[in-house]
């Protein structure tokens, strides 16, 4: 196993997390050293068992991060390419790897080679960095201020390749891609071979939302892509009771499986937080249970193991609520939300005692109007792991294949003779075997 097959992520979004201002600072502020106080909050990642820290957008940027303007500086409302270096070094000593936000299929308008296009055009040396439309250049998604790079150009390659290795040399273990899904996968494939021959362990998560998972790794050269069809699947069949949208969805990340590890999650800074989407409290405790045990490479959105809420609205700043600053250090978060927390390191624990789980298929055994239950099996040693939920507000029985199953988390008991589980109003059980079940 490498050691991404290891990591369980923390992710946080910088900028909200430490409370940096909306807007970049003028030219002549000095940079406010906010990075460091990350360090603080290391010790709490460790707490929860997750051995790397997800950051999100750090480069000089025009407002929120995703409108980069200078890919080999980091952002002067954060601090200095020091203080992230300190941060990398904490975190390693903790055994704690960081992962870096590249944003790669566009620029802010103020990025120097775009600035350098709309001052001369066709005579600028990066005329080919970008793609003319109308009166205009090819933007993101319709977002003006949002200027998509020319994936076809060699230069534009170069300069991310550059940068890559740029972080990757002093310290990083990876980037996640933003927006993976709209950039051509032979651009990645170009770049992550060439970075790749310098930095053999780096590890590449691409952003993507809708299209052909498997592609972004096979054609595309990335370790992994973001699984927003399970997130989907989790919450959507959670508040429908209906189980069998989510068996459908475990058929599709078995068929993954058999390729990569997915990145799994059920909250990110990009969507409405777990523990407000669920219309049912007590599905916390499902939705986590199904990060935890099924395959994949899971992360968690900082505040999720607090069940923080918060609505993503589609409107300008309607990010905002779903990236808030966070105190000064753990200590500020009070007792709120204990219990949940109490909940994740549990299910971690429960990961880091079973890390082949990174790449376990499941193998549904009962999927009734309520009811689901399924076993994951290690492969090379014969270990099980057996889960069994009720998405319902009235008692159903559930059951696995008869092993010496042992109760490892929930409020119900599966029976190590017969693998039964009499589940009680939106119950939920974890069991864990020796032995593989027949």
């Amino acid at each position: 196993m490498s050691w991404s097959d290891h990591a369980i992520w923390w992710h946080i979004y910088p900028l909200g997390f430490l409370g940096a201002e909306h807007a970049a600072l003028s030219a002549r502020s000095a940079p406010v050293h906010r990075l460091p106080a990350l360090t603080g909050w290391l010790d709490h990642l460790v707490s929860l068992g997750c051995n790397g820290l997800a950051l999100g957008p750090v480069f000089a940027a025009e407002t929120h991060g995703y409108d980069t303007v200078d890919h080999f500086r980091i952002d002067p409302r954060l601090g200095t390419e020091d203080d992230l270096a300190e941060l990398v070094e904490r975190a390693g000593e903790r055994g704690v790897r960081v992962l870096l936000d590249g944003v790669f299929h566009h620029v802010g308008r103020s990025f120097g080679p775009f600035a350098d296009v709309a001052a001369h055009g066709a005579r600028s040396p990066y005329a080919d960095w970008f793609v003319p439309e109308s009166d205009d250049y090819r933007v993101f998604e319709g977002h003006r201020h949002l200027v998509a790079l020319n994936h076809a150009a060699p230069a534009v390659a170069d300069h991310v390749a550059s940068v890559m290795e740029h972080w990757l040399d002093r310290g990083i273990a990876g980037w996640r891609l933003d927006a993976a899904y709209a950039v051509p996968r032979p651009f990645w494939r170009a770049v992550t071979d060439r970075v790749r021959r310098r930095h053999p362990g780096a590890w590449f998560s691409g952003e993507v939302i809708h299209g052909d998972y498997t592609a972004y790794v096979t054609e595309g050269g990335l370790d992994t892509v973001t699984q927003y069809e399970l997130w989907k699947a989790v919450w959507s069949s959670l508040n429908d009771t209906n189980p069998h949208e989510l068996a459908w969805a475990l058929k599709r990340h078995n068929a993954f499986l058999d390729v990569f590890a997915p990145q799994t999650f059920v909250g990110n800074h990009d969507v409405t937080r777990i523990a407000s989407r669920l219309r049912e409290p007590r599905h916390l405790a499902h939705a986590l249970t199904l990060l935890f045990t099924l395959g994949g490479v899971p992360s968690v959105y900082a505040g999720d193991e607090r069940a923080m809420r918060a609505v993503k609205e589609d409107r300008v700043g309607g990010d905002d609520a779903i990236r808030p600053a966070f105190p000064a250090d753990p200590a500020g978060l009070g007792e709120e939300g204990l219990d949940v927390q109490r909940l994740h390191q549990a299910l971690i624990g429960l990961r880091r005692r079973h890390p082949w789980l990174v790449r376990a298929h499941t193998r549904v055994h009962t999927l009734g109007n309520a009811a689901l239950s399924y076993t994951a099996v290690d492969p090379a040693g014969g270990s099980a792991v057996a889960v069994a939920l009720n998405f319902g507000t009235a008692p159903v029985t559930a059951g696995v294949p008869a092993a010496p199953w042992a109760h490892a988390a929930g409020d119900t008991v599966i029976e190590p003779g017969s693998g039964k589980a009499v589940l009680p109003p939106l119950g939920w059980s974890v069991a864990v075997s020796a032995v593989a079940p027949d």
